[in-house]
């Protein structure tokens, strides 16, 4: 266990929490974006904080350590990303029974990824171990086709601007997302190719980027794109 590494994503995580909400706006229509955004990191400062102390560590028969309070993270804030998308996608528009099946549908398939995850990280025979890998990477994939497909699809439908901030977002989520399956995978929850510090420090730097760089990546382009689409229908929010 990298105590330091725990303790350091911590820090971040609570301070970023702190910096999103001070920098991002407050009011209609970008408003719910900045609380979304800013309850992830104080989510995941809690998770790093219980990890610092070892709460919810498992140790394996093997000796890898499993770390439940990081699995119990992504179940909360990886939904609150992706509803970010979905309101993004729809933007005020759409009907409820619209925006909540989508919503609903791709929060499951979310949930249903990190839960297999973390079966297959608790599971000791491989066969066991990888199905349950694969199953998860199932859930993924479920997840990206929702994104890039039908949601992408209402977004561009909301116009060029609202539709290229969307795209945008989710490029940037897209390729770290991509990072953790691969960082699960050599490391040892997996195939023990790299040693539990550098997984720690390794899913740190992804959380950071996800969590954090993305909130502010994620509200300038909100920004721009919202005053851009107010332009083009000669208004203003």
């Amino acid at each position: 266990m990298d105590q330091t590494a725990f303790l350091l994503g911590f820090a971040i995580m609570s301070l970023a929490s702190l910096a999103i909400y001070a920098t991002g706006k407050k009011t209609p229509p970008s408003g719910h974006h900045t609380l979304l955004h800013s309850s992830v990191p104080f989510i995941a400062a809690t998770a790093y904080l219980a990890m610092a102390f070892g709460i919810g560590t498992l140790l394996k028969v093997d000796g890898s350590a499993v770390y439940v309070a990081r699995y119990l993270d992504w179940s909360v804030t990886t939904p609150i990303l992706l509803a970010g998308l979905v309101l993004l996608a729809f933007h005020e528009q759409g009907r409820t029974g619209e925006v909540g099946g989508h919503l609903t549908a791709i929060i499951v398939l979310d949930v249903l990824m990190i839960v297999t995850g973390l079966v297959s990280a608790l599971a000791g025979p491989p066969l066991i171990k990888w199905v349950w890998y694969a199953w998860s990477c199932v859930a993924f994939l479920g997840v990206l086709y929702l994104l890039w497909g039908p949601l992408r699809a209402k977004a561009v439908e909301r116009g060029a601007a609202l539709g290229g901030a969307y795209n945008k977002n989710l490029a940037f989520l897209t390729v770290i997302w991509f990072l953790y399956p691969i960082v699960f995978l050599v490391g040892p929850e997996g195939l023990k190719i790299i040693s539990d510090p550098a997984s720690v420090w390794a899913i740190l730097i992804m959380d950071v980027l996800a969590k954090v760089v993305y909130a502010f990546y994620a509200a300038s382009n909100l920004e721009k794109a919202l005053a851009q689409h107010a332009d083009s229908r000669g208004d203003r929010w």
